[in-house]
């Protein structure tokens, strides 16, 4: 069966990347455009329509797809569709994990983000009772690549270990960006209609509800994590450390790097969670505090986002 896309939109041609299982940068060289360009596309979702000559090249593209790409290319629109229909993101369910949380994909920026459950959990050193509303925090923290879409996207200034095209180089895409400062993370954060985490929130998603030392549980284990006594050096991968994730399956909440938080410490400091390579192990613990002025930056230091769960209801609401 022969497949044609009547017009192609952002929403389609994220669809054909994913299909194809190509990164950004293969996906644009296969089609002949820039790598700003599919990141346009996809951010503006089914919003945007590339030119006439690009729907051509998209239409031969797909036409000459494997059968198995195109079976994939179907099935991931007929989920965008029902997920439009129902005004909510297409979710999975995680198995083996108490509650049974929820991921989607944020409309904005397509980060995956899961559902932190409003309730009570155990916070700090002294395991205090904190209560929480509900809400969302991404999966992963802010890639090289989705850093990428918001320089492309808001014109903002990108880091300065990028190329001298302002963008990222090809090997470090899936790692956490780096040398952003807390107005860099909080720009970001804007643009997706998101905002940094709280102190508490970062944690709660770090640590779940029971007051486990570290988001695998209390065992001190510097071998589910990037951090000094890995000897790594460097940035990994966001989706790396699969024994390390927390009770929320949120990755990267111990080592890597740090990460920009909302918390305010003192005048024009913030805090930062997680630790980093950088940092010996016994930095690692999720309760333990640190901050810095709001115009550091580092090659250790990232951010990811939240969002409360009624915000992400409206922002799917108004997405449909």
């Amino acid at each position: 069966m022969s497949l044609a896309v009547r017009i192609w939109s952002g929403r389609e041609i994220r669809a054909l990347r994913e299909a194809k299982r190509m990164s950004i940068r293969e996906f644009a060289a296969h089609l002949g455009v820039s790598e700003r360009m599919v990141s346009k596309w996809e951010a503006g979702s089914e919003k945007i329509h590339p030119r006439p000559v690009n729907q051509s090249a998209l239409d031969s593209s797909l036409a000459a797809s494997p059968a198995d790409d195109q079976a994939r290319f179907t099935d991931l629109i007929s989920e965008a569709i029902t997920a439009m229909r129902t005004g909510e993101a297409v979710t999975e369910t995680l198995t083996g994990i108490p509650g049974q949380e929820h991921q989607v994909r944020h409309p904005i920026d397509g980060k995956l983000m899961t559902l932190v459950d409003a309730g009570v959990f155990l916070c700090g050193p002294d395991n205090e009772s904190v209560y929480l509303p509900a809400f969302y925090i991404d999966v992963f923290p802010t890639t090289n690549a989705d850093y990428a879409r918001f320089v492309a996207m808001a014109a903002h200034k990108p880091p300065q270990h990028w190329s001298k095209a302002s963008e990222p180089p090809d090997d470090i895409l899936d790692h956490p960006v780096v040398f952003v400062t807390w107005h860099d993370a909080s720009a970001y954060a804007g643009w997706t209609a998101k905002s940094l985490p709280s102190s508490q929130q970062w944690e709660k998603a770090a640590r779940g509800v029971r007051g486990d030392v570290y988001p695998w549980g209390s065992q001190p284990t510097p071998a589910k994590c990037n951090v000094r006594e890995s000897g790594i050096r460097s940035t990994t991968p966001v989706n790396r450390y699969h024994s390390g994730v927390s009770p929320y399956h949120v990755y990267d909440m111990c080592g890597n790097v740090w990460e920009w938080l909302a918390t305010m410490s003192i005048s024009s400091r913030y805090e930062l969670k997680g630790s980093a390579f950088t940092s010996p192990f016994s930095r690692a613990a999720p309760s333990i505090f640190n901050d810095a002025s709001a115009g550091m930056l580092d090659d250790d230091t990232g951010f990811r986002c939240v969002t409360p769960a009624e915000t992400m209801r409206a922002l799917l609401i108004m997405n449909t």
